[in-house]
């Protein structure tokens, strides 16, 4: 057994954040290990209240975890201003573990999750230190400062020559019947993992699951490419599972389990 540190924020309804980190990686037999970044107030109709953990808390977090107990890959979610940012950064500058982080800037109802100027410090001090990030169409055009393509190929190219990691470009918020995602690698090599799309209004937490997903499969010694498929199939799996559950009044949860 693996223990996988998330250092990510709270959700109220469990389907996305730290609660649906500690279950994806429950799911694949592992133990995770957490650090609470911000609390939120949010339901399955949006997002309606943000708070950060103060600094010395968000350290203290980070100091007793990594002190005392041997992770062995972290996933990063939502960081929710520039010095909390800094405060995560040189904590992990201390590990030699897969990192992943999923950059958490918008809700799916549309509310600011991460400060711009939170965007513009991880870009420059964090993603150099990740094995793998892992943003939406919408998150890839901010990081990108692209004039509105929605091409995947060219928002990933981009991604990974600007910042020189690895980059997984989500496709689920394109058109069509196929969830098609692309691994682009800083070898120059690409992957694509496509899947039908299944109809569903239960898509909370999909980012927050593929990302501890590929943590945790890196966890295990899987290449990054085969973890992300291990990853893909997690998804997949969950969103059929929890396409009939009827939780809240909006965006459901995915099922695991």
């Amino acid at each position: 057994m693996k223990t996988i540190l998330t250092i990510a924020g709270s959700d109220t309804c469990a389907g996305a954040g730290i609660q649906q980190d500690l279950k994806t990686i429950t799911s694949l037999g592992h133990y995770a290990v957490t650090v609470t970044t911000a609390l939120t107030a949010q339901n399955t109709v949006g997002v309606q209240r943000v708070m950060a953990v103060p600094e010395e808390m968000l350290r203290a977090q980070l100091e007793s975890v990594l002190d005392d107990i041997a992770v062995s890959a972290i996933k990063i979610g939502m960081i929710p201003d520039v010095t909390s940012a800094r405060i995560i950064v040189d904590a992990i500058r201390q590990t030699a573990v897969p990192v992943v982080c999923d950059p958490v800037m918008l809700s799916t109802s549309g509310t600011q999750l991460m400060a711009d100027e939170c965007i513009d410090y991880i870009t420059e001090a964090l993603f150099p230190l990740c094995t793998l990030v892992t943003p939406n169409i919408p998150e890839a055009l901010r990081l990108t400062g692209c004039d509105g393509t929605r091409n995947l190929d060219t928002l990933g190219r981009r991604l990974v020559s600007r910042f020189r990691t690895s980059f997984l470009l989500k496709g689920g918020h394109a058109e069509g019947d196929v969830m098609r995602d692309v691994l682009y690698c800083t070898d120059g090599e690409t992957h694509e993992y496509c899947s039908p799309r299944i109809a569903t209004t239960n898509l909370h937490g999909t980012g927050c699951t593929m990302s501890s997903a590929v943590a945790t499969l890196l966890a295990e010694g899987r290449p990054l490419p085969e973890a992300v498929r291990g990853a893909k199939a997690v998804i997949d799996r969950g969103i059929e599972k929890g396409r009939s559950l009827r939780i809240g009044k909006g965006n459901g949860p995915l099922w695991l389990f």
